[in-house]
């Protein structure tokens, strides 16, 4: 179990607190909800916990098969659906190097399909993952 906490600051900010090593991350509420989009608003943070998710996931596998994968990087774009206000689809584009051979790629891409965060999104949130090499 992990804990984590979370203070209204006023203004729409918060201030979240990771306890076992005491990071901190500031949210603010978007500019198109009441906010200034400041910070990472709340429903940014899911879709950077994604790309995360399945960087560092992939990272565990390359490292594991002594793949190096230094340099990887992931873009998410979220949009929001108004009525009820959600997340609708997080798109997200991943880069590996080019030196991975047709294996290593097969294998990391599955592996970007099964992190933690993507199996954790609600169905009705489309998550499509496109992958391109560097």
């Amino acid at each position: 179990m992990v804990k984590s906490n979370a203070v209204y600051q006023g203004q729409k900010h918060c201030e979240l607190m990771h306890e076992p090593s005491g990071s901190k991350i500031e949210t603010d509420a978007p500019k198109d909800n009441a906010g200034k989009g400041e910070r990472f608003s709340p429903t940014d943070l899911v879709g950077a916990a994604l790309t995360s998710c399945i960087l560092t996931t992939m990272a565990i596998v390359a490292e594991r098969d002594n793949i190096s994968i230094v340099g990887a990087s992931a873009e998410v774009e979220k949009e929001m659906i108004v009525k009820p206000r959600r997340i609708g689809s997080l798109a997200v584009k991943i880069k590996l190097p080019a030196s991975l051979t047709p294996d290593q790629r097969r294998k990391l891409e599955e592996t970007a399909r099964h992190c933690p965060v993507h199996k954790s999104l609600h169905p009705d949130i489309s998550a499509p993952i496109t992958f391109s090499y560097f």
